[in-house]
């Protein structure tokens, strides 16, 4: 008899579940066209090559026939929403195709009033999962070459979406890797966390990358680039390093989603989502907040209120 991770390793979605959802995609894609709702729709196309897909900006209803939605689509598609990527878009109602954990990056910058919520339309997916970085992209989705973050999503229904599309399969229950490798960290003495976190930014190789990635990096000029006044070193030091990803992370602390995009483009696979993901631990456990699938008020450390907790001032 196999035991139960055996089960689970023997697992995997079903191909139908993601023909379904490219169909729903490509017929509410094209109603919003041809009814002159939308100008945009921003989904995915096929990659060049076997289990890839790219983004794609579709504004006729003949291109719109071509979205599909697969394991593949590993992007978080709010990123060209934001300002710095403008241009990318036309003037008007944008439609979206969004997994849930980019609807917590698009609540998040309407929240901070980046996004306007009347001019997008966001199609939300019944997501299974996507696949995980360099995995092996031949075979259906599995718990060989699932993501890490979607071990334990809490956002296979996104909510908040002007239109859900597909039916979730029956999802086995799997390790969740990242918890416990933060759990493993948080046991180590103060000095070892250090050296951990110290050996993966010392490989840093300042690409901007996660930045490059990350929709709350919408800033058009970022401080860290310039050197009058220099905020971080810019060359690709220790010290520069570190000071770019702790202010990087203090700065996501709150506001990140979730997507793990940062940590998939990282060329030197620094574990960037552990990092964020500690911060918004921290921000749950401090102050009872996360970010969410809809808008909310500003998060704490974006406000002052007269009750906050003061104890750490001496």
């Amino acid at each position: 008899m196999n035991t139960k991770a055996e089960k689970i390793r023997a697992a995997s979605i079903d191909p139908a579940y993601y023909q379904a959802v490219t169909e729903a995609i490509r017929t509410q894609a094209v109603k919003l066209l041809t009814e002159e709702t939308v100008v945009a729709v921003v989904g995915y196309f096929p990659g060049r090559r076997q289990g890839t897909a790219i983004p794609a900006l579709v504004t006729t209803p003949e291109q719109a026939e071509k979205l599909i939605f697969s394991p593949a689509c590993v992007n978080n598609l709010t990123l060209f929403l934001t300002k710095a990527k403008k241009g990318v878009l036309k003037k008007g109602r944008v439609a979206i195709i969004a997994k849930g954990c980019d609807m917590r990056a698009l609540a998040g910058l309407m929240g901070e009033s980046q996004v306007k919520r009347e001019e997008i339309f966001t199609i939300g997916i019944a997501c299974a999962g996507v696949f995980g970085s360099g995995a092996d992209r031949t075979g259906n989705l599995s718990e060989a070459n699932i993501a890490r973050k979607c071990r334990e999503c809490s956002v296979h229904l996104p909510e908040g979406a002007d239109l859900l599309v597909g039916t979730l399969p029956e999802l086995s229950e799997l390790t969740p890797l990242e918890a416990e490798e933060m759990a493993r960290i948080e046991a180590l003495p103060q000095a070892e966390r250090w050296a951990f976190w110290k050996e993966h930014f010392t490989r840093c190789i300042r690409c901007m990358a996660c930045r490059q990635v990350c929709p709350f990096c919408y800033c058009e000029q970022c401080l860290c680039d310039k050197n009058r006044p220099q905020a971080v070193e810019s060359s690709p030091r220790p010290a520069g390093n570190m000071a770019w990803h702790i202010v990087r992370a203090m700065h996501l602390a709150g506001r990140c989603g979730g997507c793990a995009e940062c940590e998939r483009v990282c060329p030197m696979d620094i574990p960037l989502n552990l990092l964020n993901r500690r911060m918004a631990q921290e921000l749950k456990e401090l102050y009872d907040y996360e970010a969410s699938t809809t808008p909310q008020e500003k998060g704490p450390l974006a406000r002052y209120q007269e009750d906050d907790d003061e104890s750490f001032i001496k």
